[in-house]
């Protein structure tokens, strides 16, 4: 049972992944929503990088969690619990709001499979939000029947689409640090040749097959993660300025020094190595890592 349910969700999720008639409607909103959510804070508030983390996720809870437990009253909580039921309905609409804002952002930033499956999460959450809108409406009229009835249909609806939702983050890495499993020596490893180095122009080396970002900034020398934290762009092809280097593929911004962002998209910070030079060699290794699922090979 549980196999063949799990080869029945494979297969169509699947069918949506490869679905590219929805990409020219994917483009066509992407073109839309990019001029309203292009500006440096909205875009940073936005993606979470003030907190550290996306936004999204811990936005969709209120929703959520109003109109499931707005259901629950529809089922258990009888004439004294309309009500309440139906201010819960209220305070789902309203958050749906920047819930809906916040998820629009990073989507903004996907593509392929992974827009396309958020094409489909997005749009059933508008239709959610539509029929928990049309139950608030319904109940204000005293039709409290057809009120309970669309809140049960949203719930199905949210249902569906928070298993969307948790596809995209799980299965496929969207809004996960992208560099999260690299595993860093931690013994000093020769990268690169002090000879070679020219001032303020980051270059990319390796360290144990980890790609690392160097640069030379004044009297300092300085490494941090070469792969963006949002979506692995390449930070060495980006402009290194004021001791922050801006991500080629988003805009991201980090600061050198410390690996941390100073404007989003990425809300997680870059790893910092520590940097030395030896007989002409510039050597790294990683700085301390309490994390243990980063410190297991997965190479």
């Amino acid at each position: 049972m549980i196999s063949r349910l799990n080869r029945v969700l494979d297969t169509f999720i699947g069918k949506i992944e490869r679905a590219e008639s929805l990409d020219p409607i994917a483009d066509k909103l992407s073109a839309a929503l990019s001029k309203p959510l292009s500006p440096a804070p909205m875009r940073s508030i936005l993606s979470g990088t003030p907190v550290g983390h996306p936004a999204h996720p811990a936005m969709v809870l209120v929703p959520v969690g109003s109109w499931l437990s707005a259901t629950y009253l529809d089922l258990v909580g009888g004439t004294d619990g309309e009500c309440a039921a139906r201010r819960l309905v209220a305070m789902g609409v309203v958050s749906a709001v920047p819930a809906a804002l916040t998820g629009a952002n990073d989507w903004m930033y996907t593509s392929g499979a992974e827009r396309r499956v958020g094409l489909v999460h997005a749009a059933g959450n508008y239709f959610a939000l539509g029929l928990y809108l049309g139950s608030w409406t319904a109940r204000r009229r005293q039709r409290v029947g057809l009120g309970k009835a669309l809140a049960a249909a949203g719930s199905v609806t949210v249902t569906l689409t928070g298993w969307l939702g948790g596809h995209l983050t799980y299965a496929r890495g969207v809004g996960v640090d992208t560099t999260a499993f690299e595993v860093v020596p931690s013994e000093w490893t020769d990268v690169f040749s002090e000879a070679d180095l020219q001032p303020d122009e980051p270059v990319l080396v390796h360290a144990d097959g980890v790609p690392v970002m160097l640069v030379k900034s004044g009297d300092e020398l300085l490494a941090i993660g070469d792969r963006c934290t949002h979506r692995g762009g390449p930070l060495h092809e980006g402009t290194f300025k004021d001791g922050c280097i801006t991500c080629p593929w988003h805009g991201g911004t980090f600061r050198v020094s410390d690996g941390q962002v100073i404007e989003g998209p990425p809300s997680r910070s870059e790893q910092v190595f520590e940097v030395r030079i030896r007989y002409g060699s510039v050597q790294v290794r990683r700085a301390d890592e309490p994390g243990v699922l980063r410190g297991n090979p997965v190479s």
